[in-house]
């Protein structure tokens, strides 16, 4: 699986029509009317991000490995 920053995932949750709903620290919080999930993205300068949460993330924004 490719590994991706925090920025390259925010980018991809805004294109699949989330919002960012607030800023805590350096932890992005999205929300998307209609659902319940809210995608916290570590944005850490161009750090990538752990495999366990790029897959949680994957699958709640939902991003495929083609995608990447």
């Amino acid at each position: 699986m490719k590994s991706v920053t925090g920025r390259r995932m925010a980018k991809l949750a805004e294109v699949k029509g989330w919002k960012l709903a607030r800023i805590n620290g350096s932890h992005h919080i999205y929300t998307m009317e209609g659902r319940f999930e809210r995608p916290v993205i570590p944005i850490h300068g161009n750090s990538v991000l752990k495999i366990g949460l790029q897959k949680s993330l994957m699958k709640i924004i939902p991003v495929s490995e083609e995608e990447l």
